[in-house]
């Protein structure tokens, strides 16, 4: 590959030698590579934390470049390493789930289980394939090696059984998937969604007691201390507090639920956000 970029992410933290590790073992079989870290800091274990962050990073990478994945509770245990081939990217990693989101994103062309010792370290370790294997796969990808060299394509993986809005009796039910460093609340409902909920009519949010009325545009609308409502980076709905932090506010947690219904706005009304029940 001209120019290969391998990202990381992990949950290994930035603390010990782990990511150092595997950064030299790519760059002592590639060194013209180039590695990013798009993030050590997934909480630990948190394989849907994981494959969130993974899915607003990947894009924005040039095509052609290989994400390499590691959130692995299960390390040496049953679950496969895979390699993926998408339309535009490469993704590297344990099959558990934290390629799910991207996956929905970037059609799948082929999907290998990664086998074959050839491409790994000489003394595997069966706590630290991120180092001994998936690191070493990742390097001669970008040197070209083909997948199909790597082990035998798979026709299954596995999916997160991620938890959809649902709307049902007049309301939009969804609930918080994650929470950032600044403390804004993401939920699972997406632009699209609301738009089609709410038909014009004003938005009023419900979520640990609070409930907010209306959209605002950015964080600059909000006022301190007061939860505000926007569609986020991602594309999904986030509760946010403007210079705050939304998460201590509200004592919200992942997976605290969020519900959303509609009243007829008048030409002209001003939206406010409403605290209390």
């Amino acid at each position: 590959m001209k120019n290969p970029i391998i990202t990381l992410l992990t949950d290994f933290g930035t603390k010990d030698h782990y990511v150092a590790s595997m950064k030299g073992v790519i760059l002592n079989i590639n060194p013209r590579c180039t590695v990013i870290d798009i993030t050590h800091h997934v909480n630990p274990y948190d394989i849907e934390e994981g494959a969130f962050i993974l899915a607003n990073a990947f894009s924005s990478f040039p095509r052609g470049t290989i994400h390499l994945s590691v959130v692995d509770p299960g390390v040496g245990g049953p679950r496969k390493p895979i390699l993926i081939v998408t339309t535009n990217y490469f993704f590297i990693g344990p099959d558990n789930g934290l390629f799910t989101f991207v996956l929905k994103r970037d059609g799948v062309k082929k999907v290998v289980a990664l086998t074959n010792p050839k491409f790994f370290l000489s003394s595997m370790s069966s706590t630290f394939h991120g180092r001994d294997l998936f690191a070493p796969v990742a390097a001669h990808l970008s040197l070209g090696v083909k997948p199909e060299a790597f082990g035998p394509a798979v026709n299954s993986w596995v999916k997160l059984d991620f938890e959809r809005s649902r709307a049902e009796g007049g309301k939009l039910s969804g609930e918080i998937i994650h929470i950032d460093t600044f403390g804004n609340v993401v939920t699972n409902i997406t632009e699209e969604e609301l738009t089609d909920f709410a038909k014009g009519h004003v938005l009023v949010i419900s979520v640990r007691k609070r409930r907010i009325h209306g959209l605002k545009k950015g964080y600059w609308e909000g006022k301190r201390s007061e939860p505000l409502a926007l569609i986020g980076s991602g594309g999904f709905l986030e509760i946010s507090v403007r210079e705050g932090n939304a998460q201590k506010i509200l004592k919200a947690k992942k997976g605290d639920p969020i519900q959303i219904s509609t009243k007829f706005q008048a030409p002209n009304q001003k939206v406010t956000v409403s605290l209390g029940q």
